[in-house]
């Protein structure tokens, strides 16, 4: 997500970065270009004016004119503004209400929906300990039913039937009242699409929403329609008095139009975006952090978040303990720490959040992953080749050994030898890590698997 539009405000932001004075006549041209940059990303036009307007302000007042290094005060306003734009901070889920606590969901057919609230109830589950029961009163499509009911098994969370011949403020009070007697802590609601808004649709939801009196009602909109996901989102909440939007398909959206306009059409946070399919892919929305990124500054906070979820934490200890007493980083952790990392999302989710390295042009950063995405699997594949004698000492893989290793891998005998050799740089890595601790000396480490520093294969 924004890859365009880092790549267009990181070039214009480095030219003024080193400038000695700013005035109004010397920043015209650049705030021309942020100008452009956020329309190119599809963020709508009243929204940017207001925007380039505050920063040119900010810009030529006496912030900027008493600060030892101008153009870098002005890029602080830039991130100041893009956060106030997207709202201050994370704003958290309202479940402090008497048990259970009830989310509407609501959006357009196709926006992920039905996704989400499985996405949702894992997280309920996972990260704020919570009790979760969902239902679906889409009473118009019985996949969409069955969808939850899968969902629901896989993430953990308890499903409450429902059927085509029910009405869905019924389905939607008798999944309540079977919470309570079950004692569960939240219960998301689901409900009925449409291709676009409609009268009929409006009319049926605000009945759900007047029946059950929700502690957040969330709007679920794609993010790749880009405005159009804006004015959808300010449709609903003229009918509806929604408390919060999730943004989907986050990770198909190279523009980020969506996240720059939701919150100064609508007036309503951004509380969660929606990263992929898979239903651990739903991440807060933190203003602040996602700035950074659209800067090329990288997320390095959310990095280490998710790094610390999706770690697992007996193999590290284990690792941790083994390089203590002396013994070597072998090709059976260098393989663990593989699968970790695919386990956080692959090279796509840590590129997005990880710094740019020397001016990398991130709208290239595809072909890139999808070549790093295949060398990991290569090393994997070369990995699994050993015997578990070499595996622990690399040493005594011969000629012979490495021929018979590519064989097996469906490799060539250099890349056994090149991934020998990336095996020891990373074995050198892994002893400082464990010399000087913490998990920021790891996350520096892995920028050696980024364009510019990736080790070739």
């Amino acid at each position: 997500m924004f890859e365009n539009l880092t790549d267009r405000l990181s070039q214009t932001l480095r030219n003024v970065t080193g400038r000695a004075k700013l005035t109004e006549d010397n920043i015209k041209d650049t705030l021309r270009e942020v100008r452009m940059a956020l329309l190119e990303a599809d963020v709508a036009l009243p929204v940017v004016k207001d925007f380039v307007n505050k920063v040119k302000e900010r810009a030529v007042g006496t912030e900027v004119s008493k600060s030892l290094t101008p153009g870098q005060a002005f890029v602080k306003i830039v991130r100041a503004e893009l956060e106030a734009l997207m709202g201050a901070a994370n704003e958290d889920l309202a479940l402090n209400a008497a048990p259970p606590a009830v989310i509407l969901m609501a959006g357009l057919q196709g926006a992920g929906k039905t996704t989400t609230v499985g996405k949702l109830a894992r997280f309920l589950r996972e990260r704020k300990k919570k009790s979760v029961l969902v239902v679906s009163a889409d009473v118009y499509r019985p996949a969409a039913i069955k969808q939850l009911e899968t969902l629901a098994g896989e993430v953990g969370v308890t499903f409450f039937p429902s059927d085509l011949s029910q009405q869905p403020v019924a389905i939607a009070r008798a999944a309540i009242a079977e919470a309570k007697l079950k004692f569960i802590d939240v219960v998301i609601v689901d409900t009925a699409g449409r291709l676009h808004v409609d009268a009929e649709m409006m009319e049926e939801i605000k009945q759900v929403h007047a029946a059950i009196n929700p502690v957040e009602t969330l709007f679920v909109v794609d993010a790749m329609t880009g405005q159009d996901a804006a004015n959808t989102a300010k449709a609903f909440n003229d009918a509806l008095p929604l408390t919060g939007v999730v943004l989907t398909k986050v990770d198909g959206d190279a523009r980020g139009g969506a996240a720059l306009s939701v919150r100064a059409i609508t007036g309503k946070p951004i509380k969660f975006l929606g990263m992929g399919e898979k239903s651990e892919a739903l991440d807060p929305f933190h203003p602040d952090r996602v700035a950074s990124r659209i800067l090329g500054m990288g997320d390095v906070l959310s990095l280490i978040e998710q790094a610390e979820q999706n770690m697992d934490r007996e193999k590290a200890a284990k690792l941790t303990q083994k390089l203590k007493k002396g013994k070597g980083f072998d090709l059976e952790d260098f393989r663990d720490q593989l699968q970790q990392m695919k386990n956080m999302g692959g090279l796509g989710s840590l590129m997005d959040k990880l710094p740019m390295l020397g001016g990398v042009n991130l709208s290239q950063m595809g072909g890139v992953q999808n070549v790093a995405e295949k060398q990991f699997r290569q090393m994997e594949a070369i990995i699994n080749s050993m015997t578990p004698a070499e595996r622990r000492d690399p040493e005594m893989i011969s000629g012979s050994r490495k021929r018979r290793i590519a064989l097996g891998s469906g490799t060539q005998v250099q890349d056994v030898g090149r991934l020998i050799k990336q095996h020891k740089q990373m074995q050198k890595m892994m002893k400082k890590v464990t010399a000087k601790g913490g998990m920021a000396k790891m996350m520096r480490g892995m920028s050696s698997l980024m364009p510019g520093g990736m080790p070739k294969m």
